[in-house]
């Protein structure tokens, strides 16, 4: 396409290619720091197309498309290109990746050692990943965990940090650095968005896998609660969090099966980012 870039994020490469140049620019930019190179033989593409003949100019809609694609997914506006973009990438991650067991979860590590949070939206897990990013963890990724098929370790996916609504004060109020965030996006489907760049060690480390030790189901909004999960549970709840689970046959469930023997899982109930903090760091004393 006319406006293009080559972009990778822990183990996957990417082309994303549009036919406007201004979600390319904000890509470009909002990912200095990770590695761009044209040369590249990416595993996916995503392309950014006008939805219609006139589209391109006349009230500009995007369609995105790429190597795994929604036919009937509703076109967005321009405005939103760069949330298009950042869709596009995990829809291929979502229906493509078949090198590690996916789970729809945020993910942090602190002595060579990650928690993993999942959880439905809404459940505050992207905001609680991006706060310990910030206070000596380091942030794996908001979107994805990728547990290796052979040995179970986690692999980074640090993608931008995708914020919604509230949480984009409450990230604010955290980091000193207004550079490290993108355009405000308002009145997209799921509210306004912002994307956090994530902290350049993160960046810097993301092809560095650690090793799980703690699983937690957080819930925000409730009174404070911390109650065990049987594994039998933890199994199943994560099989509805892999959008890859399925395809991978007997080595995605024997990724899980060693996952969820190996690793304490915990549902967290809390009423604001600080209780879960103090949760979290409780739990992960307990855990060292």
């Amino acid at each position: 396409m006319r406006h293009s870039l080559t972009l990778a994020i822990g183990p996957a490469t990417f082309r994303i290619g549009s036919a406007w140049e201004q979600p390319i620019a904000q890509l470009r930019a909002l990912y200095a720091a990770y590695p761009q190179d044209a040369a590249a033989i990416a595993d996916y593409a995503v392309r950014l197309e006008p939805a219609g003949p006139l589209r391109r100019w006349w009230r500009p809609s995007v369609r995105i498309a790429g190597d795994h694609m929604l036919p009937d997914a509703a076109p967005m506006a321009l405005r939103h290109g760069l949330l298009a973009a950042e869709m596009g990438m995990n829809l291929q991650m979502a229906l493509g990746w078949r090198r590690h067991l996916l789970i729809h979860a945020s993910s942090v590590e602190k002595g060579g050692r990650a928690l993993v949070m999942t959880g439905e939206s809404g459940s505050g897990k992207s905001t609680l990943a991006a706060l310990l990013g910030e206070r000596g963890w380091r942030f794996m990724g908001d979107e994805f965990a990728l547990l290796d098929l052979a040995d179970g370790r986690v692999h980074p996916f640090p993608r931008l940090v995708s914020l919604k609504n509230a949480a984009i004060g409450v990230m604010r109020a955290e980091v000193n650095d207004a550079t490290r965030f993108g355009p405000m996006m308002r009145e997209t489907p799921k509210g306004d968005i912002v994307h956090l760049i994530p902290p350049q060690d993160s960046i810097a480390r993301m092809r560095e896998p650690a090793r799980p030790a703690l699983l937690l189901f957080p819930r925000y909004g409730f009174a404070r609660d911390v109650r065990p999960v049987g594994q039998g549970e933890a199994f199943m709840r994560l099989t509805q969090a892999s959008t890859n689970y399925v395809a991978l046959g007997e080595a995605g469930f024997d990724a899980l099966h060693r996952f969820v023997t190996g690793v304490p899982a915990l549902a967290v109930d809390y009423e604001s980012g600080a209780a879960a903090l103090d949760i979290i760091d409780a739990l992960w004393g307990e855990v060292a």
